[in-house]
Parts: structure tokens; sequence; C-alpha cells
């Protein structure tokens, strides 16, 4: 994201720059929003128009509720930006102009022979595209019935890509979209690190200033990525908490210089278009998905799996497929220490309708509308929501989305160390968990394509020490 010409912001996420004020617990679609001191006044341009206001005078917290009346869907199919009710952009007038500029720059690019054709080059010969659609041929054997049927086992192998995940298809992407645009500085927020690595590598290559921000338990656990992000020239920045946080404090960073930054999301949430490019960008994998399907078998995949944390790799290869009714689409969520743990980051499987981070979607949030914080072994899933896209695709119906817990992500990175030689980050370990469901109940020849969304070097040391016989609070990593 970049702007120009603006001055000021008095609001962000669910706090305030210049005020101790907060927006209190949603009633029925309402949603936590941050509000300025001039809070009718800025609440009327930020609300949608089927919004209404109530104030709770409550000095204590100074806290108000927003209500939104439903919206007909069939108002809402048509918008950019919007996924049947979810989506939008539920952030103050001042982010509206810098958002409708990057929207229109994004539109251009889409449509530039010239843009698409260095992304092109760069996509081929920085990232190293196309990655393989390898037949993991000892994982279906694994999967084999007594009578020796069973579906045949596809792993879509952006683990291969430079600097080891799908995030690098998004990162280079938009740095070249902020250079274009003519900032000189990207600020990000990162997880597990990869896609902090990836937007410091795209920096580096593309001569621009880069910090990132990165929870500080996050660092400890990705110390690996923290030193490759430092390597690559930027500044990483702690952060007190996970990656919601270090989201929160990147977006204030973004804010503190609009006219020369650029806010380089990573994950397919937040306010239009954020969503709609990293998901553009990430396209990539599914159509190539696509075209090497017909190139081994001849025809489509017949099941298609994914981990879901936001969205963003999952999407990547759904989204090519979206129209193909008989393909089927499965996310898979981190159950962490099991659903009813209170440590997970199962959004869908346990998340309410709110607005968070500048969109609505599916959250993580408690009976007051808080923000309840994740937990997955896999760090790059630790994030309370999912974007817009993703629960469009819950409500309707047309995809699937199951849970696998830290225990059975950690079986399955083992299990494919054995049996392929190939470390999947704890992330994807999640998607290649829930074969141990699902494939009994396939028929033989099924074929069935995992994304292995990133590379496992990053986890060796964590999944080497797991003690799975040890309490929540008593796990080592």
């Amino acid at each position: 994201m970049a702007c120009s010409n603006i001055k000021t912001l008095s609001l962000i996420n669910h706090k305030i720059l210049s005020s101790h004020l907060t927006v209190d617990r949603k009633i029925g679609t309402a949603s936590v929003v941050p509000v300025p001191v001039n809070i009718p006044q800025t609440l009327s341009k930020i609300l949608p128009d089927s919004a209404t206001l109530t104030l709770k005078n409550n000095p204590q917290t100074q806290s108000f509720s927003v209500i939104n009346k439903p919206v007909e869907r069939k108002e809402m199919d048509s918008v950019p930006g919007k996924f049947g009710r979810f989506g939008g952009k539920y952030v103050p007038e001042t982010l509206i102009t810098c958002l409708g500029k990057l929207e229109a720059e994004f539109n251009l690019v889409l449509h530039d022979s010239q843009f698409q054709e260095e992304l092109r080059t760069a996509l081929r010969d920085y990232v190293g595209r196309e990655t393989p659609l390898y037949f993991a041929e000892r994982l279906t054997n694994h999967y084999k019935n007594n009578n020796g049927e069973g579906p045949e086992i596809y792993l879509k192998r952006e683990d291969l890509n430079h600097v080891g995940a799908h995030k690098i298809n998004n990162a280079i992407a938009q740095a070249m979209i902020a250079k274009r645009m003519g900032r000189t500085s990207i600020v990000a927020a990162t997880g597990a690190g990869q896609h902090g690595v990836a937007t410091a590598a795209a920096c580096a290559k593309l001569d621009l200033e880069c910090t990132i921000y990165m929870g500080a338990a996050d660092m400890e656990k990705q110390s690996s990525n923290v030193l490759l992000m430092k390597l690559l020239g930027a500044q990483v920045k702690t952060v007190e908490g996970s990656f919601k946080d270090a989201s929160s404090e990147a977006i204030r960073g973004w804010v503190g210089d609009l006219e020369n930054s650029y806010y380089l999301t990573g994950t397919v949430v937040g306010p239009h278009p954020c969503p709609s490019m990293v998901r553009e960008f990430q396209s990539v994998i599914g159509k190539e998905t696509r075209r090497q399907a017909m190139d081994k078998w001849g025809g489509k995949p017949d099941v298609l799996v994914a981990c879901i944390g936001s969205g963003s790799n999952a999407l990547g290869l759904f989204h090519e497929f979206i129209n193909d009714q008989d393909v089927r689409l499965i996310g898979v969520e981190a159950a962490g220490f099991g659903l009813d743990s209170g440590k997970h980051a199962a959004t869908i499987a346990r998340g309410e309708v709110g607005v968070y981070h500048g969109a609505m979607s599916y959250l993580l949030q408690d009976e007051e509308g808080q923000i309840l914080g994740p937990h997955s072994i896999g760090v790059g899933l630790e994030y309370p929501g999912v974007g817009p896209e993703v629960s469009y695709l819950k409500e309707t119906g047309r995809a699937e989305f199951h849970s696998a817990t830290d225990q059975e992500a950690v079986d399955a990175y083992r299990r494919l160390c054995k049996l392929e030689g190939i470390f999947p980050a704890l992330e994807a370990s999640h998607a290649l968990a829930f074969l141990e469901k699902l494939c009994p109940t396939l028929a033989n020849g099924t074929k069935v394509v995992v994304n292995i969304s990133g590379r496992g070097d990053k986890d060796a040391d964590r999944v080497f020490h797991y003690k799975h016989d040890l309490t929540p609070c008593e796990i080592v990593y």
C-alpha cells in the first residue's frame, strides 16, 4: 500500500494513535473498529451505509458498539473487493484515497504487457518458476490399502522457490509495483519469517529499503529466518506478541511515512485491494498445476489440499479451479492442542464473523469481540482470522475445511522426510497430516495435489525436539 499527500492518520486496527478510545463488542455482524476523538463524524465516514452507531456511555472504558444491519448478498456480489458479505474497506477516510490509488495501479499492471513480461521474467529467472508437480510414489504406496489400491498423491513443490516458499511470488510482484509508484521504503510483517525473507530478498533485488516487524517469540523460534532477513539488508524490528501484533505495528510504521513507504502484505487479509492482489499473484500456483496435470495424466486434479493460515497458499492453488465443481478444494487449519483446548488457530472451525485489520471475515474472538491469541506449532498459521475470500468459500460451501493438531503435523513432517526425502514446512505439514483421514475415503487412482507451501529447514530443530507427551504449558521447542 502507498499513498501521498496524507499528513495524519488517527486510527488503525482497533487501537488509536492519538486517543485511548476503542470500539467495543460487535452485535450481530458488528465489528471491532478503531475510533478517533471525533467519533460520530469519523464513524459515518468509515462504516458502510448499512451500519448504525450505538454509543455506550461508559466513562471507565469509553467504549462504543457498532451495529451493522444485514445486507442482501445480491447488493454486494458485484462490488470490487467484496466476497458475499466479506471483505471491504473498514478504514478511515484518509486511507480510502490511498487504497484507491493502489487499486488503480493494480488494475493497470494486470493489463500492462511490459509489467507482466518483467514479472514473468522475474518469476522464471529469479524465483525459479515453474515449480514441479511431483509424484510422491512412496507416500502414495504408504496410503494403499490391502488390495494395493489408493489415491495418487502429487506435491506442488513451492518449497523449491527461491528463499524457500510461495511467499516470493507475491513479494516480488508487489515490490515491483511499489517501485513503479515511486516508493523507496517497504514495510512488512512476518510470522514464520518466510514472507519476511521473501520481502527482504525482493527489496535487495530492486534496491528498496526494507523494514520487517516480527513477534519476539516468533523471532526465537525462527532465528534462521531472522538471520537471513538481516543478511539481505532488512531492518528487523521486534514486537511483543505474535504475527497479529507484528502486523499492527507494521501498519503503524507505514502510516508514519505514507508518502515514501509501501506496506507489502503477504496474506489475503486486510482492506481491498490487498486480499485480491495477494491472491492474484499467488494464482500462478494453480495455473501451473492445471497445465502440469494435463501434461502428466491428461486431466484435472480430483482433490486439492492446502494448509490454511490466512489463506494465501490455499487460494493460490484453489483459485484456478473455483469454477471446476468436480474438483474438491480442502483447506486444513491448525488445531494446535485440540479444537476444545483453547490453544489452536482454527478460525473456520471456531471463529465468528467480525472486522479486523480493515476487512470483514471469520475471526477468533471472545464473547466481547476481543481478538483471541491463536496457537500453532506452524508459526505461519498463527493468525486470528482468514481472508474474506476464504470466508466466502466456507459460507458458500465451495471449499471444505478440516484441521490437524500439532502432533499430527509433526508426524506428517517426519513421514515425508522418511518416505520422500523432502523437508516440508510445519505449516504445509498440516495439509499432509490430513491425508491420514482423507486417503482411506478416496477411490483408487484419485489424483490428489497437496501444496507444499514452504521448505521445512527452519522447523527441523523444533520437530526433532518436539515432546508429544507434555502438557501445553510444558511443551519445549
